[in-house]
C-alpha cells in the first residue's frame, strides 16, 4: 500500500506542508485571534475554493462564538464539500443554534447534494416539532435541488 493509503485522513492532513496563503487564513481562524480577524479569515477561506479550507471551517462550525459558526457555515456553502455533511447536519439540527445559521446549514447541505446531505434535510423537514420557518426553508431547499 502507498504511504497515503496507510495514513488516516487526519494524519495525512497534518503531514501536509503548512505554507502559503491558505495556511495564513487557517491560522487566522484560531481562537487566540480577535473576533474580527477570525471572521475575516473564515470568509476568505470560503472564497478560497481550496479543499484544505474545509477542515478548519468544519472546526469553526463548533466554535463557541455564534458569529464564527454562522460565517463558517456560510463559507461551506461555497466549498460544497461532502466532508462537511456531518457538521452541517449537526448545525441544522441544533435547536439552540440561531435560525440564520441553521438555514445556512440547510443551504450548504443542498449545495453538496449527496445522499447523506439530502437525508439530513429530509429528516429535519419530517420533524413536526421543528421550527415551522426552518421546515419551510428546508422544503424550499429540497425543492430547489428537485429532490422530493
Amino acid at each position: 500500500m502507498g504511504m497515503i493509503a496507510e495514513k488516516s485522513a487526519d494524519e495525512w492532513y497534518n503531514s501536509l506542508p503548512k505554507t502559503g496563503g491558505v495556511y495564513r487564513l487557517i491560522n487566522g481562524t484560531m481562537s487566540d485571534r480577535s473576533r474580527n480577524e477570525r471572521v475575516s479569515a473564515v470568509i476568505a477561506l470560503g472564497e478560497s475554493d481550496d479543499p484544505r479550507a474545509v477542515r478548519p471551517l468544519m472546526d469553526c462550525c463548533s466554535d463557541t462564538d455564534a458569529l464564527i459558526r454562522r460565517h463558517a457555515t456560510e463559507a461551506l456553502i461555497k466549498l460544497r464539500s461532502g466532508r462537511a455533511v456531518r457538521v452541517l447536519v449537526e448545525r441544522l439540527k441544533d435547536k439552540n443554534e440561531e435560525l440564520v445559521t441553521r438555514e445556512r446549514a440547510a443551504a450548504a447541505l443542498a449545495a453538496v447534494r449527496s445522499y447523506s446531505a439530502i437525508e439530513g434535510l429530509r429528516d429535519l423537514y419530517a420533524d413536526e416539532d421543528e421550527d415551522p420557518k426552518l421546515r419551510s426553508f428546508v422544503a424550499g431547499e429540497l425543492h430547489r435541488v428537485r429532490i422530493r
